[in-house]
């Protein structure tokens, strides 16, 4: 069965995706690869889809991530009824909310150290003789 994955290049921190058509049971980095049907740059959120191609894999039966579902669908590709479309009201829940920084208790500003205090606090000198 065939599956269209995102497939990373690109240099260190700065991934690229190619839109790989594969056999599904082979890992996206493995050189395996039917055809390439477009790209994705994560950080200009730019896609290039091949529509015709893309639309050729779909119906002969080509499974797509998730994430490619979205991307097909902003370029436009008419999607099959089977394919599962990603759900938009998915929320991420927060696990331990009391641990949160808006749960803890407000700390108070410290006064500053005043040089009375300083010696207040030190022990005295011992210029008393010691009875022993």
């Amino acid at each position: 069965m065939l599956a269209i994955r995102l497939q990373r290049h690109g240099r260190k921190a700065y991934p690229v995706y190619r839109l790989a058509v594969q056999e599904s049971n082979r890992h996206p980095s493995s050189g395996r690869v039917v055809a390439y049907v477009g790209s994705y740059n994560p950080h200009t959120k730019e896609a290039t889809v091949q529509v015709e191609l893309a639309q050729k894999y779909l119906d002969n039966g080509a499974q797509p991530t998730p994430r490619v579902v979205k991307l097909l669908a902003d370029a436009g590709i008419k999607l099959p009824v089977w394919v599962k479309q990603p759900s938009a009201d998915k929320q991420k829940t927060t696990r331990n909310t009391e641990k949160l920084r808006k749960h803890q208790p407000k700390a108070e500003p410290e006064a500053e150290a005043t040089p009375q205090a300083d010696e207040a606090a030190a022990p005295e000198s011992s210029d008393t003789p010691v009875e022993g």
